[in-house]
């Protein structure tokens, strides 16, 4: 099995990766490494893989078409796992338009891509964001999210619905994973808990 996984250098994609390479499948990975924390903490959590024949790496932005259709081009791509975002609720507010380029034109292009390429299954990684200023604890994946609270909870929204989209009109097999606090080894540095344990 062949997966493509954009933002494999976080946190959440290098576990991952780390975690199919065992079960020996082939890996490529899409990566900006972009300024949000540095990007050297990220090549170090995908640095032990460099070496493994099954694992490819490359530096991509995801709104760079070009680029994206180049390295599923010569691939016999079975799955996407989409995890490559702007994160961070404040930030969004600060740079909405980023966000918006980022997560949701990122996605529609990665879309395409699958659609064009064949490519039937598709995990999105979105976020408990999504949920907004819902009180109702616990969260249920039933539970409303038509009310977000940032532009960075809109934009994983937008991502759910366009996933959902491609899934009724192409027939991609889709899954949204809305993601909540996630913590461990390789934890973005400004997540709360890493933070607390430093």
């Amino acid at each position: 099995m062949e997966v493509f996984i954009t933002g494999g250098a976080g946190f959440i994609g290098s576990h991952l990766i780390e975690r199919l390479l065992s079960d020996g499948r082939k890996i490529i990975c899409v990566d900006s490494f972009n300024d949000y924390y540095d990007p050297e903490i990220k090549k170090g959590n995908v640095a032990p893989f460099l070496g493994n024949s099954l694992f490819s790496l490359h530096e991509v932005d995801i709104r760079n078409a070009d680029a994206m259709e180049g390295i599923f081009e010569g691939e016999n791509i079975d799955m996407v796992v989409h995890l490559a975002a702007r994160v961070g609720v404040r930030p969004s507010l600060a740079q909405p338009l980023l966000y918006d380029e980022v997560n949701v034109g990122g996605t529609v292009r990665l879309l395409e891509l699958c659609r064009r390429s064949g490519v039937k299954k598709i995990i999105f990684g979105s976020s408990s964001s999504v949920y907004g200023a819902n009180e109702k604890v616990p969260f249920s994946e039933n539970d409303s999210v038509d009310a977000p609270l940032s532009p960075y909870a809109a934009t994983k929204r937008a991502g759910e619905l366009l996933c959902y989209a491609y899934h009724k009109i192409y027939g991609i097999a889709v899954c949204c994973l809305r993601f909540f606090t996630v913590y461990g080894p390789r934890q973005r540095p400004d997540m709360a808990i890493h933070r607390f344990t430093r």
